[in-house]
């Protein structure tokens, strides 16, 4: 089973409906309530924390042939299909992205765990 993890960071005093910034985000759209992201640096930080996965190309890494993640990024959000990853290895993808200042967006249960 996959599962979708996404992240966005507001601007200071933004907010929005969180489902339909999701939605927008998957569509590659650019919205004015959300920053910039550094995603060369999340990249990295990503690229470190999950080094001991092959990463197939710099969009997918695979642990094991059945557990890996793939990235889908904006120049304002980052999301993560995650695919027969333990709990343990999705909050690891949630640690990064609050260092970030990324709290995660959770879409199937369209609820976002502000920090």
């Amino acid at each position: 089973m996959s599962m979708d993890l996404a992240f966005w960071r507001y601007k200071n005093g933004e907010s929005a409906d969180h489902a339909k910034v999701y939605e927008s985000v998957c569509e590659g759209e650019t919205l004015g309530c959300l920053e910039e992201l550094p995603i060369a640096d999340i990249r990295k930080k990503i690229a470190e924390a999950f080094g001991g996965w092959t990463a197939l190309d710099p969009d997918t890494y695979d642990k094991d042939g059945s557990t890996g993640f793939q990235i889908f990024t904006t120049p304002q959000a980052v999301i993560f299909n995650c695919g027969g990853m333990s709990g343990d290895e999705m909050n690891l993808l949630i640690d990064v992205m609050l260092g970030f200042g990324c709290p995660l967006y959770d879409p199937q249960i369209s609820t976002r765990f502000d920090t």
